[in-house]
C-alpha cells in the first residue's frame, strides 16, 4: 500500500483535481493530491483496536497510517517548491529550499534522537531519573527536535518523523512503555484540535463548500483512495472484500490539516482554496468513517471467518 497505493493515490488525486477545479496548475493539483493521500490512524481506531478484525488487516492499516504522512512530507515540499518556482520563475531556488528543509530536518532529527536516546539510557541506568520523569523527557525530546529543526529553517515534520523512527529502533522492546505519556498527551491535544476544527473551521467555512469541492472530497475518500489500494494488493493473497475494506478505511485527519497549514504558510496563490478542499474532505471523513467503522468491522470479521 505504501509502495504502490500511496503514489497511485497522489497521481489519481492530481488528475481529478485538474479535471474538476478550474484555474489550478498541475503543481497545485499535485499538492491537493498529496495533502489528502496521508491517512490518520486515530480516526480508524475503532477498526485498528477491534479484535474481530483480522490482525494482518489491523496491523496493515496501522503501519500504513503511521508511515504515509512522513513519506508525504518531502513530496509535498517538492510540489510546493515547484508551484512557487513556477509562480516566481525560480524553480532552481525553490528546489534548493526543499533540499535545505529536508537536509536540516534529517540531520536534526537523527542527531538529536541519537544524542537524546543515549542520554536517557545513561540517566536511567544510573538511576538519575524516575519512570515518571522518563516519560516526560521523551515528550520533551520530541518537542525539542521539532522546534530546533524549525528554528534552523528545516522541516520540523521530517525531523520528528526520522527522529521518532530512530528513537523507536534504539528503545526496542521498551518503546511502547516509554511512549505511554506521549500517547496520552497526543490524544488530549488531538481532542482539543478537533474541538477547534469543528467549532472554528467548519462552523465558519461550510457555506463555502461548492459542489465541485464536495464532489472531489467524496472521490478522494472513495475512488482516488480505493482503486490504487485495491490494485496494489493484487497478488498478495488478500480477498476482494479485504482489499475493499483496506481501501475504504483510509480516514483523513490531522496529517492533512497539518499539510494544509504548511500550504497556507507558503503563500501559494490558491492556498486558501486548496485548504478548503482539505477541510471539506476531512469533515466528510470524520462522518463517513465514524459511522461505518463498527458495522464494516463486523462485516469483514464475518467474511474472514467464512473463508
Amino acid at each position: 500500500m505504501l509502495l504502490l497505493g500511496l503514489p497511485g493515490s497522489i497521481a489519481l488525486g492530481t488528475i481529478f483535481a485538474v479535471a474538476i477545479f478550474d484555474g489550478l496548475s498541475w503543481h497545485e493539483a499535485s499538492i491537493i493530491g498529496t495533502m489528502l493521500a496521508a491517512t490518520d490512524a486515530a480516526h480508524g481506531k475503532a477498526v485498528i483496536c477491534n479484535t474481530d478484525v483480522p490482525v494482518r488487516i489491523r496491523e496493515g492499516l496501522n503501519a500504513e497510517s503511521g508511515l504515509n504522512d512522513g513519506l508525504c512530507v518531502p513530496i509535498l515540499l517538492v510540489f510546493i517548491a515547484l508551484a512557487l518556482g513556477a509562480e516566481e520563475g525560480g524553480t532552481g531556488l525553490a528546489l534548493e529550499y526543499v533540499a535545505r528543509e529536508l537536509g536540516i530536518g534529517l540531520i536534526v532529527g537523527v542527531g538529536l534522537a541519537a544524542a537524546g536516546g543515549w542520554l536517557l539510557r545513561l540517566c536511567w541506568n544510573k538511576k538519575w531519573v524516575t519512570e515518571t520523569w522518563m516519560h516526560v523527557a521523551v515528550v520533551a525530546l520530541a518537542l525539542a527536535i521539532f522546534s530546533i529543526a524549525q528554528s534552523l529553517h528545516g522541516s520540523g515534520y521530517i525531523a520528528a518523523f526520522t527522529g521518532g523512527l530512530l528513537f523507536g529502533f534504539q528503545s526496542k522492546d521498551a518503546t511502547h512503555e516509554m511512549l505511554k505519556a506521549a500517547e496520552a498527551d497526543g490524544e488530549t491535544m488531538a481532542m482539543l484540535t478537533w474541538f477547534a476544527f469543528g467549532g472554528a473551521v467548519i462552523g465558519q467555512n461550510y457555506h463555502l463548500f461548492t459542489w465541485e469541492v464536495v464532489l472531489y472530497s467524496v472521490l478522494s475518500l472513495t475512488v482516488i483512495r480505493m482503486i490504487p489500494v485495491f490494485m496494489s494488493l493484487i497478488g498478495t493473497g488478500e480477498s476482494v472484500p479485504s482489499r475493499i475494506f483496506l481501501g475504504w478505511f483510509g480516514p483523513r485527519g490531522l496529517a492533512s490539516i497539518v499539510f494544509a497549514i504548511i500550504v497556507l504558510n507558503s503563500n501559494i496563490p490558491n492556498g486558501p482554496f486548496m485548504t478548503l478542499v482539505v477541510v471539506c474532505t476531512v469533515f466528510l471523513s470524520l462522518v463517513a468513517h465514524g459511522i461505518t467503522a463498527n458495522p464494516l468491522a463486523r462485516w469483514i470479521a464475518r467474511i474472514e471467518k467464512k473463508s
